[in-house]
């Protein structure tokens, strides 16, 4: 018979799996309402958390939820995935870049080199990253207002002519440089992606919709090269079990958020995301003014 210190001890175990199992659910679901609206996954990741008392989930487990994310893109656009894939093999197999899957392919692969290299090298020489001013609150605040007028000065000067089966090597190049931005939490990386196309030319959806997709090969790097921390990390003392409940909410919701957004600038500007940042930065910075040592 087990001594009643054994049995304590196996529900004490027990209720924290099912606490960390909710608050990975949380945290799945706000990286599938961030990840693909401009108003930065990361920082909310970072700062909703703290506000509810939990601390920070750090850059592994922020990073490894986001595979559900990449989970949702993907089912969303197997078919122009599908696509994509065909047309590079043709342009191959014909000795030619014409096809516009190829050039799209293109796009993508050119695209995701700078947030990899630059991810790269954070991740071999910035030992301090995640404890780095620029994942303070203050900065976090002050970056999202920021990126919030110049996402509102792309809408007022973007010319938007260019469409995804007119898309280069070059204009891929252009937003993956601005992607790298995507580093530093507030920026966001569907509204840094979403600013530099408009203001590249293109249209609001086609600019989403590439944006969507040159995500996938950086969050699913990062993502995997994370996943063991993210097992170990002292904020996920309860096992793997929270890290699947927080990828598979993140899956669900992504793709509600993707098919919403695509449906919304088909008929709107981005101006309702523009006042969303300007409110959180605003917020964040009188939270943190009233708590300093956060």
């Amino acid at each position: 018979m087990r001594a009643s210190g054994g049995i304590l001890t196996d529900f004490h175990l027990a209720s924290e799996s099912i606490e960390a199992c909710w608050r990975f659910l949380l945290l799945g679901v706000i990286q599938g309402l961030t990840e693909f609206l401009p108003i930065s996954s990361t920082a909310h990741l970072k700062v909703l958390p703290e506000m509810m008392g939990w601390g920070d989930p750090g850059v592994s487990v922020t990073a490894v939820i986001q595979l559900g994310s990449i989970l949702a893109v993907i089912s969303y656009f197997r078919k122009d995935l599908k696509e994509i894939w065909q047309g590079t093999v043709f342009a191959v197999r014909h000795e030619t870049c014409h096809p516009n899957n190829a050039r799209l392919f293109i796009a993508i692969c050119l695209g995701s080199i700078p947030i990899i290299l630059a991810g790269t090298f954070i991740k071999l020489f910035w030992s301090g990253f995640e404890a780095s001013p620029l994942r303070s609150i203050p900065c976090i605040g002050f970056v999202s207002i920021l990126m919030g007028l110049l996402l509102a000065f792309a809408e007022k000067v973007g010319r938007r002519f260019k469409t995804l089966p007119l898309v280069s090597g070059k204009d891929g190049l252009i937003v993956g440089i601005g992607q790298v931005l995507a580093l530093i939490p507030g920026v966001s990386r569907s509204g840094i992606t979403l600013t530099t196309s408009l203001f590249n030319g293109w249209e609001r959806q086609d600019a989403a919709r590439f944006s969507f997709l040159l995500g996938i090969p950086a969050i699913s790097i990062a993502g995997l090269v994370e996943l063991r921390d993210a097992s170990l990390t002292s904020s996920n003392d309860a096992g793997i079990i929270p890290l699947l409940v927080g990828i598979c909410s993140s899956a669900i919701v992504s793709w509600l958020s993707i098919d919403w957004l695509l449906k919304y600038l088909q008929r709107h500007n981005t101006l309702i995301f523009v006042a969303y940042r300007l409110i959180f930065g605003v917020v964040l910075l009188a939270w943190w003014w009233h708590n300093p040592s956060n």
